[in-house]
């Protein structure tokens, strides 16, 4: 099977994890990603910690099926050479602060004078207008700004952001939808466009709920923990030994789940009669649950409730899911060997399609693993060129990084000093 983005190039000028995640899943789908990173230290991922074998976790989750070409686009010489790129390609992909493509000179009006075709895209903190446009943002700090950690966390307890990046990966999706709507539209205009999208507008959309209730209510929506506002029992509960997360969202459902607990009288209780009663009294039937689920272990709980049909999981740790038979049979995660961090599995697109191929089939790329082949098959710049480029600091190749697999005995050497997390240096 081919892949559906096959012969779609993109230029990739991103970091970090919002804008690599979107050319992540355009690769992923087919398409070339020629990954410009700057002369040096590269990506700013590839020096977040944990490292395996000097290969930073954050950046081999999100670089897969990507060629590495290292230019230092501060140069004239340097920006030609994206230039002659991006005259070649179908997208440009960047998240630069606002106003920072225009000022390196990629900015999108630049670009399409260059090649009218080009999709051009664009992923920000804040949005390209109003009075926050200009100001830096992370994923943690947007949670916040959108009043996603004032719903995440505990009753009384701190406010806390997500435990996974859900506006850079979140962000990540919505560029990707316009990418792809912006390149069917060019099918039938001939012309490109510009996307943009934001982590400001991200947060907005997840906590479109919480705003509609606030505008039915008046009253804030407050933090439920592992629970669900509309909903009892629903909720992450201690039994002897790991917690489970049972969730009951009607009255069948509550019928099931009082007959699996032996406790048939929920059913004549008027507090449990109905959702809205069950909700109500939440705190009650919480404790009730609890003094049950404590006297025997997660296990003999979760095959009871699964035989009753209760939705019910074990809170599993991430370590389970590597030897997870349900993980397996979906084949969510896919082997990948890379060069210096070894056989990793990492996950594959949570898509499928049954008649195109969706896949991870080649590892992160290594810093500058790929500028010497793409400046040379595209650009058709000779190796004597090469030469004079990487000789002014223009370019840099593997070679010029002083980095050989071959002659390589440790790969731990390369880890980034700003990592203070565990190295799995590749065993050898």
């Amino acid at each position: 099977m081919g892949k559906p983005l096959k012969g779609i190039t993109v230029v990739d000028v991103t970091n970090n994890i919002a804008g690599p995640s979107v050319t992540m899943v355009l690769g992923d789908l087919g398409a070339e990603i020629i990954k410009i990173e700057r002369p040096g230290r590269g990506d700013d991922a590839r020096g977040m910690g944990p490292h395996i074998g000097g290969e930073s976790c954050y950046f081999l989750n999100v670089n897969r099926n990507k060629k590495s070409v290292v230019i230092d686009i501060r140069t004239s010489v340097g920006k030609d050479l994206v230039y002659r790129l991006v005259e070649k390609a179908d997208v440009f992909v960047e998240n630069f602060r606002y106003g920072k493509a225009e000022q390196l000179g990629f900015g999108y009006e630049r670009l399409r004078a260059i090649n009218p075709s080009l999709i051009y895209c664009t992923i920000s903190a804040f949005g390209q207008k109003g009075p926050e446009k200009e100001k830096p943002g992370y994923d943690g700090l947007l949670q916040a700004r959108t009043g996603i950690m004032k719903v995440t966390g505990v009753p009384d307890g701190p406010s806390v952001r997500a435990g996974v990046s859900i506006l850079d990966q979140g962000s990540a999706l919505w560029a990707t939808i316009g990418i792809l709507a912006a390149l069917y539209e060019r099918q039938t205009t001939g012309v490109g466009q510009r996307v943009t999208t934001s982590l400001f507008e991200t947060g907005l959309s997840w906590i479109g709920y919480h705003l509609l209730a606030y505008q039915a209510t008046g009253e804030e929506p407050q933090k439920m923990g592992a629970g669900h506002a509309a909903f009892a029992p629903y909720d992450a509960y201690p039994t002897a030994d790991e917690d489970v997360l049972i969730g009951v969202s009607n009255d069948d459902l509550f019928a099931k789940l009082a007959k699996a607990l032996g406790r048939l009288d929920w059913l004549q209780d008027p507090r449990y009669a109905t959702s809205p009663q069950r909700v109500c009294h939440r705190a009650e039937l919480d404790q009730e649950i609890i003094a049950i689920l404590k006297t025997k272990p997660s296990q003999e709980w979760l095959d009871r409730l699964d035989a009753a049909g209760v939705p019910c999981s074990r809170v599993n740790r991430i370590g389970s899911l590597l030897d997870d038979p349900q993980v397996d049979a979906v084949g969510m995660l896919q082997k990948v060997d890379h060069p210096a961090a070894g056989e990793i599995r990492i996950p594959r697109l949570p898509v499928q399609l049954s008649a195109s191929e969706v896949s991870v089939d080649s590892p992160s790329p290594l810093l500058g693993e790929h500028t010497a082949e793409v400046l040379t098959e595209k650009l058709g710049i000779s190796a004597e060129q090469l030469a004079e480029l990487e000789m002014q600091g223009i370019i840099q190749t593997r070679r010029s990084l002083f980095i050989n697999e071959a002659e390589v005995e440790d790969w731990s050497i390369f880890r980034s000093k700003r990592s203070c997390g565990t190295d799995r240096s590749r065993e050898k």
